[in-house]
């Protein structure tokens, strides 16, 4: 019977966005101020043409307003699984050699992983309360071959950081066409119903 009952007023889903898209919009800020941060610290110009520099979940697509909300969603996830991993690889490299000595910088990196870890958890809850298939995550190599040179990893983040600002973007946008379609009074799923009933 509980997967059949209606939320009160104003739909939990609604609510659940609300918390996700603050997130968001911080992250939007701090990806913003990291990306220019980064630039000026290896000396690059962020107009920089990054074109051939593969392995990077790129934001852009062309049949945005099609996208169904499940495929918005794990779109989002996905990007951002990926995103934990290439700014670990970033954060391991500043560390390493490329700003061995600037640990304000290095957390500068590390507070956005650590957005970008909580936001893809969030993303997750999501789509499990409104019961959307999560897609397996696949620990797939994002490096390519031959970057090994300091000015390949120093531009490699670059893109990096790029995509994720023009990602967070995007993000806000799904969310905010996600909510659209979720009308107060819906039905509570049956997934969520049973994760609950779980905890107790």
């Amino acid at each position: 019977m509980a997967s059949t009952e209606r939320l009160p007023g104003a739909s939990q889903h609604h609510e659940f966005c609300r918390p996700t898209l603050y997130l968001l919009r911080k992250m939007r800020s701090d990806a913003s101020l990291l990306l220019e941060s980064y630039a000026e610290k290896q000396g690059l110009d962020t107009n920089f043409s990054l074109d051939l520099i593969d392995g990077v979940p790129v934001a852009e697509t062309e049949c945005w307003a099609e996208i169904s909300d499940a495929e918005r969603l794990q779109d989002n996830l996905k990007a951002y699984w990926a995103f934990e991993i290439l700014l670990e690889e970033i954060l391991e490299e500043q560390r390493s050699n490329l700003t061995p000595a600037d640990v304000a910088f290095h957390e500068s990196i590390k507070s956005v992983m650590l957005q970008v870890t909580a936001l893809a958890y969030q993303l997750e809850e999501l789509m499990v309360i409104l019961n959307h298939n999560v897609p397996a995550r696949e620990y797939e190599d994002r490096r390519s071959p031959g970057e090994n040179g300091s000015f390949e990893k120093k531009i490699r983040g670059l893109k990096v950081l790029q995509q994720l600002a023009q990602w967070t973007v995007r993000s806000i946008k799904d969310l905010h066409q996600v909510s659209k379609s979720l009308q107060p009074g819906t039905v509570l799923c049956a997934a969520s119903c049973t994760a609950q009933a779980q905890e107790k």
